[in-house]
């Protein structure tokens, strides 16, 4: 049930040009923004930190549906709401200049989550960005440590899926209203997220995916964590907004070094020129957390169990005529598709004859298009139950 002062700042907040400033005003003047709320012309008139066009909007209080359609929908979706003045708000977060005057919750945020690491980076990554973001992220939630992004598609993503299948925890930080997921492919990860951390929103629930969100909802990423890191971005990259207010909030900022020919090494490129600290093992980035945080950091697992992304020696990829040799002198044995495949991870999986098989014969034997087919292999990569060989064979790793 949420509180008439808590009602009482979702209203302010959903008058748009009513900011932090405003209400903190508001808050000294009267005591509380349900009292604010209730002023008369004449009062708003006497405060001095207002301008005229803040104290008309204050008056009118324009809003883009009424306040009980927002209460409606809190409800419906599940959400808690914190406000900043709330003891259970993220505390790292109260300490940017600009934190969130109301954060909406789907799933749950823990004490545990101040442990964290954001990884950002281009919607359009490469495999191999997708595969640092997973295989980092998945390093950093079996150390213990939350890894937030925005649920944008590319390496927001990855980092994402990482968390979520090394069993840890992540938080998507949206840049629309809760009852809107975006990028609407993304809608089954969000649901699994809800389950195994938090979709959050500064805006009101029904505010559209608008450009403009984004930028700003960047400052969140970057607050609520001890470090951000760059996967992957060009020079005009999103992700370098979030790099540069991790800086300026005093956080730690790490850059995965790229490929140098790539387009989208140009901005982690220049991240590293400028002092980011680059990235090339998940112990890079934990060695350099305060001591504090490290002391919390758990070892339950060995993080030998994904590849490093930089240090990973190249394969040794037999030769077709080899590995039908070697099984010809061993023992045939099938290998076991793990259990946590999804059923198209399955199919896929199964399509694979050994020692291998090409692209084409996987589309043929799965009857799946080849966009699908393609997309589920990089998964089955990401995994690290499929190897890609040269020519577009792909064979099971075993």
């Amino acid at each position: 049930m949420l509180s008439n002062e808590t009602i009482s700042l979702i209203h302010l907040n959903m008058i748009q040009g009513v900011g932090l400033k405003t209400v903190q005003i508001l808050r000294d003047v009267f005591g509380s923004a349900e009292r604010a709320l209730q002023a008369t012309p004449d009062e708003l008139n006497k405060i001095d930190g207002l301008t005229p066009a803040m104290r008309d909007l204050l008056q009118r209080k324009p809003v883009h549906y009424p306040i009980e359609r927002e209460l409606e929908l809190i409800e419906k979706y599940g959400c808690q709401v914190l406000t900043l003045y709330d003891a259970e708000y993220p505390s790292r977060l109260k300490e940017i200049d600009t934190p969130p005057i109301v954060l909406y919750i789907r799933g749950e945020l823990t004490s545990g989550d101040s442990l964290s690491l954001a990884l950002v980076g281009s919607r359009d990554a490469k495999d191999y960005g997708r595969k640092a973001s997973y295989r980092l992220s998945y390093q950093l939630a079996q150390r213990g440590l939350t890894v937030v992004s925005g649920l944008a598609r590319g390496i927001d993503t990855a980092a994402h899926r990482g968390a979520l299948e090394s069993g840890g925890r992540t938080i998507a930080v949206m840049g629309s209203g809760l009852s809107f997921i975006y990028p609407a492919t993304n809608t089954d990860l969000a649901e699994k997220i809800t389950a195994s951390g938090a979709l959050i929103s500064e805006f009101p629930m029904e505010t559209t995916p608008k450009p403009n969100n984004f930028p700003r909802r960047n400052r969140i990423i970057s607050g609520l964590t001890l470090g951000t890191v760059v996967v992957e971005a060009s020079n005009r990259s999103g992700a370098l907004i979030t790099a540069r207010l991790a800086g300026e909030q005093g956080r730690e900022v790490f850059a995965v070094p790229g490929e140098i020919f790539s387009e989208l090494s140009t901005g982690t490129h220049k991240l590293i020129n400028n002092g980011a600290k680059l990235v090339n093992t998940v112990d890079d980035l934990l060695n350099e957390l305060p001591r504090h945080a490290l002391s919390q950091i758990e070892s339950t697992a060995s993080a030998s169990q994904i590849p490093d992304v930089e240090t990973e020696p190249a394969p040794q990829v037999p030769t077709v005529e080899k590995r039908a040799s070697q099984r010809a002198s061993a023992q045939p044995s099938e290998i076991a598709p793990p259990p946590d495949l999804t059923p198209d991870e399955r199919t896929v999986f199964d399509a694979i004859e050994d020692p291998s098989s090409h692209i084409d014969t996987i589309v043929r034997t799965t009857q799946l298009p080849i966009g699908q087919v393609s997309s589920v292999l990089l998964m089955l990569e990401l995994k690290g139950v499929v190897q890609q060989l040269p020519g577009k064979q792909f064979a099971k790793s075993g």
